[in-house]
């Protein structure tokens, strides 16, 4: 515990260089009091261990989730989100009612989390270290096939039943609908179909590798639980899923990865070598009120940028026009489900527009809804109104959470209903308040997205957005580079970027690297496509060619003036070479 609070101290002398608030200091110690009454220092050491091993090695992190709402993380760099910009509740992350282990998720450079997880497994070794399990159940479609497999249906057959059947179709269910497709109900082998499709629904089928949740011990895993080696070398899982491993109380860090944090890496590369300027996610998170980015934003000019390129994004970034970061904090999280289902977005946009007024019931809900014009979005939000208007306790209202989290499986939401309009009514607060404030909640449903996460996510979304906007070139080239990731494909991503006048060069035989980079021409900044955009050319073609390419002919490639057209390109090769270089390559043929 000493430790952590020295790394605390300094933490906060880096975060906070012109010194503390007052209130950010009440809230670490009242952080750090609650870690040391619950015995959990070790967890957030072990954290912090694993992200300053990244951050020695280069790799960008973030963590996020409902550890956004710690101070404490904050200041061991584990998370990113300033606790000024949002309304934290560390509740949300640790209670001491609900007597359970925090969960800290930290999201890592796709292409190298790898190395991550290889420097758990050797600091603390395989024997004490593990990833979880997903127990993967059979679904409607899984179930039908297995089934019609075990039953002699044909290929051809299922294939036209999972086509078919609409699930949403509430009128309808999907017994009937299979009658109507051709399954014979009076037969024995019908009657066994949908029977047996039935049993197995929600059944386990089999045991898959979790996304990234670790566990480690202080003695050998396999006193506590089941292990087994993994299909890729050098890894082990334990064959229990991670609702087990919580159930028992066995803590779990969630090492995941983000392909935007890879091509946010790449890009800060490219514009230190073409731009000569060194960047991180931290120093473009001070520049949050740039009214050229929200500009594009509002826009909907954001094809690439994280978390907000989406067609149903695009569609409500004009209409939201975020202007400012706690905006992009709330566009992300209401073109959701749960605002959406809730009847929350058309409230909030007209709020915003001044087509509706803003009022509230006491000063004590304008506290909690004040950010979000009175309109409850994130869950934090419904967490804080419960405590304050109703008078839950931490503990109750994180429980009121997780049976929104599930309300939809085992409608343990209707227990809350009492007990929350009874306390709404008794602190004086109209039942018609207290009803449609329910009525949000059950909206919400599993799709209540956490205020902390949308934070998180924010951060990289307005850093992604701005170095579209000021380093278009090394943006898109570093996004090609790192796909598959996104919404967009390598085609739409190239439309993209010539529609932002990015000069791109196509793949080249003289002058194309496995991978696309930006090379000077006389346009400027070009970005020159390379051979990893071929459709069908494996990596082991693409190494033999280069190995084999002769200098000479990259140097006269470089020189040369009318450099785009592979015909001239081609007689650069002497032809013994060319021969047998590009012998089950490729075949070339007059105008190529």
């Amino acid at each position: 515990m000493s430790y952590l609070r020295e790394l605390v101290e300094h933490g906060k002398r880096l975060r906070f260089p012109e010194g503390v608030p007052a209130e950010v200091e009440q809230t670490i110690e009242k952080e750090l009091f609650l870690i040391e009454d619950l015995k959990y220092p070790f967890y957030f050491l072990t954290i912090h261990d694993i992200v300053m091993f990244a951050k020695r090695q280069g790799i960008l992190y973030q963590g996020r989730g409902s550890a956004a709402n710690s101070v404490v993380c904050y200041c061991l760099e584990i998370t990113s989100v300033d606790p000024r910009q949002i309304s934290v509740l560390f509740e949300r992350f640790i209670s001491k009612e609900r007597n359970e282990p925090p969960d800290i998720d930290v999201d890592f450079e796709h292409e190298r989390r790898e190395e991550v997880i290889q420097y758990i497994y050797q600091k603390y070794g395989r024997e004490r270290a593990a990833l979880a399990a997903t127990v993967i159940s059979y679904r409607f479609k899984s179930a039908v096939r297995d089934v019609g497999k075990a039953l002699g249906v044909s290929e051809t057959q299922l294939d036209y039943f999972i086509k078919n059947i609409n699930r949403r179709d509430r009128s309808q269910g999907w017994q009937a609908q299979l009658v109507e497709l051709g399954l014979k109900p009076d037969s024995l082998k019908g009657q066994q179909f949908i029977e047996l499709v039935n049993d197995i629904t929600g059944f386990p089928r089999h045991l898959s590798q979790h996304v990234g949740g670790f566990v480690i011990a202080s003695g050998p895993l396999y006193e506590l639980v089941p292990v087994e080696n993994a299909a890729m070398a050098e890894r082990t899982v334990i064959q229990w899923d991670k609702d087990d491993l919580e159930s028992l109380g066995l803590l779990k860090v969630d090492v995941l990865a983000l392909g935007m944090l890879t091509a946010i890496r790449k890009c800060f590369q490219l514009v230190e070598k073409h731009y000569g300027r060194k960047l991180s996610i931290a120093d473009i998170t001070r520049l949050q009120d740039d009214p050229n980015v929200y500009g594009m934003l509002q826009r909907a000019d954001t094809v690439g940028v994280f978390q907000i390129e989406s067609r149903a994004q695009m569609s409500m970034l004009p209409r939201l026009k975020p202007a400012t970061y706690y905006d992009l904090v709330i566009q992300i999280a209401i073109v959701r489900p749960g605002p959406i289902q809730g009847d929350m977005v058309h409230p909030f946009l007209k709020r915003r527009n001044g087509e509706e007024p803003v009022s509230y019931p006491s000063e004590e809900v304008k506290a909690v809804l004040s950010r979000t014009l009175g309109v409850p979005i994130f869950q934090e939000q419904v967490i804080k109104l419960a405590m304050v208007a109703a008078g839950f306790t931490g503990g109750e209202a994180d429980k009121l959470r997780r049976a929104m989290a599930a309300w939809k499986k085992n409608g343990n939401l209707a227990k809350f209903r009492h007990k929350l309009i009874d306390g709404m009514q008794q602190n004086g607060y109209q039942i018609g308040f207290a009803e449609r404030l329910f009525d949000q909640i059950c909206g919400f449903g599993e799709y209540g997205f956490p205020e902390s996460h949308s934070a998180s996510f924010a951060v990289l979304a307005y850093c992604s957005a701005w170095l579209k906007y000021y380093y278009p070139e090394a943006f898109y080239t570093s996004l090609l580079n790192s796909l598959p990731m996104g919404f967009y494909s390598a085609s739409q991503l190239i439309q993209d970027a010539k529609r932002h006048q990015v000069d791109i060069a196509p793949v080249c035989v003289n002058r194309s690297t496995y991978h696309h980079y930006l090379r000077q021409s006389a346009k400027g900044l070009t970005l020159q496509l390379g051979f990893r955009q071929v459709n069908g050319l494996s990596e082991q073609s693409i190494k033999k060619l280069l190995q084999h390419r002769p200098p000479e002919a990259f140097e006269l490639q470089r020189r040369s003036s009318n450099s785009d057209s592979i015909d001239v390109n081609w007689r650069l090769w002497p032809q013994p070479m060319r021969s047998s270089v590009f012998q089950g390559i490729a075949t070339p043929h007059a105008g190529q």
